[in-house]
């Protein structure tokens, strides 16, 4: 099959409308010009260049595919400017859609709503547009009082800093409700059951409510209305605040005591349909389904267990897992949503998003006629991604209103409670308008959200760590490569002075508020707590009460059989002066075999034991880990490298042995199975190796976004930080660390972690 293209140059070979594209005669296509005279268009020579159409002023653009058949080009302009008057161009059978003409696009300055709104006050200066940077000052009369932001931004996402300024007496019923930028408002009596309408100005899309009712209690009822620009979206931090704060809400109201023997289900059921239709990108896609893995990984926070229904929409719904038939459990969800690709959504690529909700209130309605009572008592989350552009099966509004009806049950003042439903916006062209009437709105929270591209997402749950449980262990900020200490909060960096002025500096980690976990080669016999300094975190003023070398620490314990140094049990305990208090930036570790732990993996029930984390963390030959490096004051490196287990581990043992210059049986009697072994290759990759100051710190696995500590970082068969090494080396350095599985290094550690008169105690299994 002759493929088709999009081209920018052409030559012409023919009466007629083909031309022969860059010479191939495989590629001899009918191309539709760009004007609607053809005869016109041939005889102009500017047209021999067709890039000139395509091309857009102070900016630039991307080819997803080159010029083939179902490439994506994109716009982009510097900072402060938008694409105008499209943002993409679609090649479909050899045409570009939009198509282009002869006036390019263009880069237009942004500019943020009209604030010249309030009543009963001013806003300084008076300007006919407002581009970023631009600053506003509100000033009341002398009779009312302002509330709001007196001092508001104009940001590059299109939208005012702070809040909505309002100038009130505040002498009715409800207090004044605003007139949001770009708005007007008909309504200016605010007594119970009075009305205030919104419509925004030409060009500007309402979202939120477009009118507002005065309750008995003295609140408005709906959302507070917002003026969007085409080119307006909303940042990962708004985001975060606003759909965090409702789910936290949502959460805690269903939040259950989770018994050491079991887990309880909550009165909670969430939907979740991924759009996977032509409109929306593959990459976006799966970009989607890895956002919904987060999301259920930081719903399980809450140690609140929802019941999960996953569909996947297109032409046809694709229903992943089911509420109604009851398998919704975790692992469940997770599993099917991995393994469904883009192209499992079928031949046919239409949008019927009404099918999509049909489908959620059928699995409702079937919940409904099996068992009212509980259907009354169970809140319901809907949570969708799309473009929200539809071309069958009719207006989705009726869908949604359907699903509002079957859960308030003709009680929706006091029921609307139980229904949350959320629109996260996909792609270049979301429908806002029509999305707008789908989602339920509330004074407490934002339900439809507008991001710049999918990718933000991330963000929004990195930042949604902020507002969970600080009790948690492990949890930190998604990281890469170079990163400051904060994205480790369990990270501490120390120094101790020996004696004739020697110095060791260690790193450790905070294993509860009390103790740090450590290496007990960082120190000496004779050293004394006051000589521990704490380096990092430099704001806490941490001081040391004590330290507890492992009792089997013996550097000299195998003289008399040919090792001059051995390292089985290095580790050390630091413990406070006084517990710290923690908060996102500083928290423990998880450490294996306790029943924190157990919650990281997400493992309940009588039959969890310490056997059953080190399967669930350590049971491949190869296991994915990390450790850091401290490269500056407060700058870290974060290592990746892979702990080689069974046969894998036989390639440390050798390469020790050549190192070291011994016989295998000694490398045997020095690298004992209760060392965890990293460095040479693993999946055709090099491993990174310890430094120095490396010693002591944490070897870690990460449990999606919780890190569990299974090793110290003890020492090595090369150094190879000073520079100048070459490669071959660096595949026969190897690292090893203290096992924390080993049976007597969890003696020592339950023996001062879960003694409740040293602060807060950790739960040993």
């Amino acid at each position: 099959m002759e493929s088709v293209h999009c081209w920018n140059v052409f030559i012409f070979v023919m009466t007629g409308i083909c031309f022969l594209v860059n010479g191939g005669p495989s590629e001899l296509q009918c191309l539709e010009t760009v004007h609607p005279n053809i005869t016109e268009h041939l005889n102009n020579t500017e047209n021999l260049n067709n890039t000139n159409y395509l091309n857009i002023t102070t900016g630039t653009f991307t080819l997803s595919k080159q010029y083939n058949d179902g490439s994506i080009l994109r716009y982009q302009c510097p900072e402060g400017y938008y694409p105008y008057p499209v943002k993409k161009r679609k090649c479909s059978r050899g045409k570009w859609n939009p198509a282009p003409t002869r006036k390019s696009a263009k880069c237009k300055r942004i500019t943020c709503p009209n604030p010249n709104v309030l009543d009963n006050g001013s806003v300084n200066p008076y300007q006919v547009l407002y581009y970023v940077n631009d600053m506003i000052n509100y000033r009341c009369h002398s009779d009312h009082i302002l509330r709001g932001s007196p001092t508001r931004v104009c940001q590059l996402n299109g939208k005012w800093s702070g809040s909505t300024a309002i100038c009130s007496i505040d002498s009715h019923h409800c207090p004044d409700p605003g007139i949001p930028p770009g708005a007007s408002r008909t309504g200016h009596i605010f007594d119970i059951d009075d009305t205030v309408s919104y419509r925004c100005d030409n060009k500007l899309t309402l979202l939120g409510s477009r009118e507002r009712v005065c309750q008995d209690d003295g609140t408005w009822s709906g959302q507070e209305p917002e003026c969007y620009a085409d080119f307006t979206y909303d940042t990962p931090e708004e985001v975060a605040q606003a759909f965090g704060i409702s789910l936290k809400a949502i959460l805690n109201r269903h939040k259950q005591q989770v018994q050491p023997t079991k887990k309880v289900k909550a009165n909670l059921n969430i939907y979740i349909a991924l759009d996977a239709s032509g409109s929306i990108d593959k990459t976006d896609f799966e970009e989607a389904k890895k956002i919904v893995m987060k999301l259920i990984d930081k719903v399980s926070y809450y140690e609140v267990f929802p019941n999960y229904e996953i569909l996947v929409f297109a032409t046809d719904v694709a229903r992943l897992v089911s509420i109604a038939e009851g398998n919704g459990e975790l692992h469940e969800t997770v599993n099917n949503l991995i393994a469904f690709k883009y192209e499992d959504r079928g031949a046919k690529s239409g949008t019927n998003i009404a099918k999509a909700f049909n489908e959620i209130l059928a699995s409702m309605s079937k919940v409904k006629a099996t068992n009212k009572t509980p259907f009354k008592e169970t809140h319901h989350v809907i949570i969708m991604f799309t473009d929200g552009i539809t071309n069958m099966g009719g207006d989705p509004t009726h869908k949604t209103n359907a699903i509002k009806h079957a859960v308030y049950d003709g009680d929706e003042a006091n029921r609307e409670q139980y229904l949350d439903l959320y629109v996260f916006g996909m792609g270049d062209d979301v429908q806002k308008e029509d999305i707008n009437e789908w989602v339920t709105k509330s004074p407490n929270g934002k339900h439809f959200f507008l991001l710049q591209n999918v990718e933000d997402v991330k963000e929004i749950f990195d930042e949604m760590n902020e507002i969970n449980s600080v009790g948690l262990c492990g949890l930190y900020k998604e990281k890469k490569d170079r990163v400051e200490r904060e994205g480790y909060p369990w990270l501490i960096k120390f120094s101790v002075s020996h004696e004739l002025g020697k110095v060791s500096s260690c790193l450790g980690s905070l294993v509860t508020p009390t103790f740090i976990l450590t290496a007990a080669h960082c120190f000496k016999f004779e050293d004394v707590p006051e000589k521990i300094h704490f380096e990092i975190p430099k704001n806490l003023n941490l001081a040391a009460k004590n330290f507890m070398l492992h009792p089997k620490y013996k550097p000299r314990g195998k003289v008399s059989e040919g090792i001059s140094e051995y390292y089985e049990y290095d580790v050390a305990l630091i413990e406070l002066e006084e517990p710290i208090e923690t908060d996102n930036t500083i928290r423990p570790i998880c450490v294996p075999c306790t029943k924190e732990t157990s919650k990281a993996l997400r493992l309940y029930g009588r039959g969890v034991t310490c056997q059953k984390h080190k399967e669930e963390l350590l049971s491949k030959e190869l296991v994915n880990a990390f450790f850091l490096s401290a490269e500056m004051e407060s700058i870290f490196l974060q290592h990746n490298v892979k702990i080689k287990l069974g046969h894998k581990r036989d390639a440390c043992i050798e390469d020790a042995k050549n190192a070291l210059n011994i016989s295998h049986e000694k490398a045997r009697l020095l690298i004992t199975d209760n060392f965890l072994c990293t460095g040479g290759e693993g999946y055709n990759q090099l491993d990174h190796v310890s430094c120095k100051g490396d010693s002591g710190g944490a070897t870690f696995v990460q449990q999606t976004y919780q890190a569990i500590q299974v090793g110290v970082v003890s020492w090595g068969l090369k150094y190879l930080c000073s520079g100048g090494f070459n490669w071959k080396e660096l595949e026969t350095a190897r690292d090893f660390h203290i096992d924390l599985f080993n049976p007597e290094i969890q003696i020592f550690l339950k023996k001062y972690l879960s003694d409740d008169q040293r602060g807060h105690p950790v739960h040993f299994l």
